[in-house]
């Protein structure tokens, strides 16, 4: 059994204990998540798909902990001109394990 997921502005495959990095959330770790942005819940042959979403649909999600990606350089340059700048970022996430997939 798998499930489309919305969160983050992102879309997600998840099964029952997956664990994946989605944009972050506000609960504390060890709390549980509900996402109702169910959008296509399969079970064996079974497909259900919402138009967008399904209704009483959710998934459960455990947080496992938040942190920080990898850094990425943002580099800006103009040719002949002396303009350049130099930023670096880093994407703030938290890391979550599906405990339920509820149609």
């Amino acid at each position: 059994m798998y499930a489309i997921i919305e969160t983050g502005g992102k879309q997600y495959r998840v099964q029952v204990g997956d664990t994946l990095k989605v944009d972050k959330l506000t609960a504390e770790a060890g709390e549980q998540v509900e996402v109702n942005k169910v959008l296509v819940v399969a079970n064996g042959e079974e497909l259900q798909v919402g138009t967008p979403l399904l209704e009483g649909a959710k998934v459960i999600l455990k947080v496992l902990k938040h942190g920080r990606g990898k850094k990425i350089i943002v580099y800006k340059y103009k040719a002949k001109k002396n303009y350049r700048r130099k930023q670096g970022h880093r994407q703030s996430f938290t890391q979550v394990a599906v405990d339920a997939i509820e149609v």
